[in-house]
């Protein structure tokens, strides 16, 4: 029997909670709700939630206090609901590593076909057994990629990265030396039109770069700015 899948919803406004809950639960996931910051930081570190959807404007810890929070520990998801003309924030959000933004007021069935596609790509939606033998393997000097495991590892040791920036390096490492503008890996890696700001992948790849450096820098010079124009994955040889 395949596991339910758990959202945590973190709005210190009860409507906006109970009216996200009963889209969710009407697809058939479990929901939990916080209603500020601290709370949610103490249920997302004792529970494997799926995916976190938090408000950035709450009581006792805003929304990007307590994402930065969770992801010094987990890789889980976190999407960020965000009011129109906080686009400081948002970026902000990206910078602690949240995976993607929705701005209120908003259609609760965009909201389920967000958090669906996120769904989708999610590491934790996709456990693979260790027993099963992996074939989706992308391997270059110093880095390693397992996409049946959503696995990354550089010079022999596991990369710990959230969805989105492993979706992005999937991305890059699928076409090398390919050059690739912000405007097409928005489009590509966040799967719909995203008119947000193009500085959302500037900041995952600063991340993905400082992640894939403390294990190799070999690795980490692996994604290559193009200056003027975007990003490209480029083999390093020894």
């Amino acid at each position: 029997m395949s596991e339910q899948i758990s959202i945590l919803i973190v709005d210190d406004e009860d409507r906006i909670r109970r009216l996200l809950r009963m889209y969710l639960e009407r697809e058939g996931y479990l929901v939990e709700e916080a209603e500020n910051g601290m709370e949610a930081v103490e249920k997302a570190l004792e529970t494997d939630y799926h995916c976190i959807m938090l408000d950035i404007m709450m009581p006792e810890m805003d929304g990007l206090q307590a994402a930065e929070l969770i992801r010094e520990k987990k890789t889980t998801p976190i999407v960020l609901l965000t009011a129109k003309g906080e686009e400081a924030n948002r970026v902000q959000g990206f910078e602690t590593g949240a995976d993607d933004y929705i701005v209120k007021p908003f259609s609760p069935r965009e909201v389920v076909l967000r958090i669906k596609a996120i769904l989708r790509r999610s590491a934790a939606f996709s456990p693979i057994s260790a027993t099963s033998a992996s074939k989706d393997l992308v391997v270059f000097p110093h880095l390693t990629i397992d996409h049946d495991a959503h696995r990354v590892s550089a010079d022999g040791e596991e990369v710990n990265l959230t969805p989105k920036e492993y979706e992005l390096l999937y991305f890059l490492a699928k076409s090398p030396d390919k050059v690739f503008d912000r405007e097409q890996l928005l489009k590509e890696v966040w799967h719909y039109d995203f008119f947000g700001d193009l500085r959302t992948v500037d900041t995952h790849v600063k991340r993905l770069r400082e992640k894939l450096n403390r294990v190799s820098e070999d690795a980490a010079k692996m994604i290559v700015t193009v200056w003027g124009v975007g990003y490209k994955f480029e083999v390093v040889n020894d």
